[in-house]
């Protein structure tokens, strides 16, 4: 007859797991209850957007500024951008308001957050008001095991719910195909594609297809020795590697190249003909330094790649620091001349209101006092406004002074005041070596 197993630690054991057992469910109690609250505050800051809902103009709903406005506000408070705290006011809405028997089960504490998670992204994909026939079959069937194992069946019952054929699904859906920029770490990033799934699968098929040609091509010409040989012998490159290479020929050049692109020439780099914004220190042009640049308003780039491409820019736009006359500082027209635009582009480098980092580049240039009410055309009146905050700035209580140093101090309508220092120089000057009196780069 076998033992049965002694218990490590006998009764004090116990007694000490049944204290940590007891210890998280309270904490996962309270934790469940902060996070339904703050659905539910949220919720309730889309609904006062929505009381405010009435058209303001033929351009702008007061409803969608207002719910800038009060995103904003929050995103004060959160830490958080005014965009992410919008995000999650919708989707705030749709749990309270859509999924109300959910949140009761939550609360009670016979289901948890994944569950619901679960409940609205299957539930969602069904009209609004099939949401609440789901609801309560899902809810039933999420009591009973863990929210992984039922995320799938779901998914299948709203499949098979849905009124609508899914090759009308399919056709809706394929509307919404769009390619997004995802910034990584260490001057890499994601570039990811929606798209129907049999074009993914086919573009997924045909670069493992030139990948292997290249892998395979390789494997030849090493057996072969020679000259070529010793060549291919360079090519380290994984199955993976080639894959991604091979995709980026494509896109930019047209072609894929059989040649190893880390060579001395610009490789796909040398394709690129976009407008993009790169702060490159002096420094690093000249080779000095291999520090990593600054691609304006999304993330580092590496050295390396930043000289390439101004090594191969047909055209250069030279700023220069007249020590005599000084940069033009101000104009008496609402146009902002190029060499103002390029010294707000320096200064500025992104949106300035805060949390917000679309480059500058892709802003537009505000006056802070309006130009129709006596405001100047200089440096210290200009900024740097994403269309979206721009657009906050005329038509919400949000306001905005500027301070010396190109310093903004936003108000809220409630009154809370908010600091955006100008970003950190991307260039110093210091006095010339020589005194022939030539002009410094600016």
């Amino acid at each position: 007859m076998t033992e049965p197993m002694e218990t490590p630690g006998g009764d004090d054991y116990l007694a000490t797991l049944a204290g940590i057992v007891s210890d998280v469910s309270d904490a996962a109690r309270q934790v469940a209850a902060a996070q339904i609250t703050e659905l539910r505050v949220l919720a309730a800051a889309g609904r006062l957007a929505e009381e405010q809902a009435a058209p303001r103009n033929a351009k702008v709903r007061l409803h969608d500024m207002a719910l800038r406005s009060i995103a904003a506000e929050v995103g004060g408070v959160l830490r958080a951008t005014d965009r992410t705290v919008q995000r999650r006011i919708g989707e705030a809405r749709t749990i309270i308001e859509g999924f109300p028997a959910a949140v009761v089960e939550w609360e009670s504490g016979r289901i948890v957050r994944e569950h619901v998670r679960a409940i609205v992204d299957a539930g969602t994909t069904l009209p609004a008001e099939m949401w609440g026939e789901f609801e309560a079959i899902a809810i039933e069937r999420c009591e009973r095991d863990t929210p992984n194992r039922v995320r799938g069946e779901l998914e299948i019952l709203a499949l098979r719910m849905h009124p609508r054929t899914f090759a009308e699904r399919h056709e809706e859906a394929a509307a919404s195909r769009c390619v997004r920029l995802v910034p990584g770490r260490d001057g890499m990033s994601d570039l990811i594609a929606t798209l129907p799934t049999v074009i993914a699968e086919g573009i997924h098929d045909r670069l493992t297809q030139q990948a292997r040609a290249i892998v395979d091509t390789r494997e030849e010409r090493a057996a072969g020795g020679g000259e070529a040989a010793e060549v291919v012998a360079t090519d380290a490159r994984t199955t993976d590697q080639v894959r991604a290479d091979v995709f980026a020929d494509l896109l930019l050049a047209g072609t894929p190249a059989l040649d190893d692109t880390r060579d001395t020439s610009a490789g796909p780099l040398g394709a690129i003909r976009a407008r993009v914004q790169v702060l490159v220190p002096a420094k690093t042009l000249t080779g000095d330094d291999d520090g990593p640049c600054d691609l304006g308003g999304r993330s580092a780039i590496d050295s390396a790649s930043a000289r390439t491409l101004a090594g191969d820019t047909s055209v250069w736009e030279r700023l220069f620091h007249d020590p005599t006359t000084g940069v033009t500082v101000s104009t008496d027209s609402y146009r902002v001349p190029s060499r103002m635009r390029r010294s707000l582009q320096a200064r500025d480098q992104h949106c300035r209101f805060p949390g917000c980092r679309v480059a500058a580049i892709r802003c537009e240039v505000d006056h802070t006092h309006d130009h129709a009410l006596g405001g100047r055309t200089e440096l210290s009146n200009l900024a740097h406004l994403c269309q979206r905050h721009h657009s906050m700035k005329q038509f919400t209580r949000w306001r905005v002074r500027q301070l010396t140093g190109g310093v903004l101090e936003w108000t809220s309508p409630l009154g809370r005041t908010y600091r955006e220092d100008a970003p950190t120089p991307a260039v110093a000057f210091t006095p010339a070596a020589t005194s022939s009196g030539s002009d410094a780069p600016f």
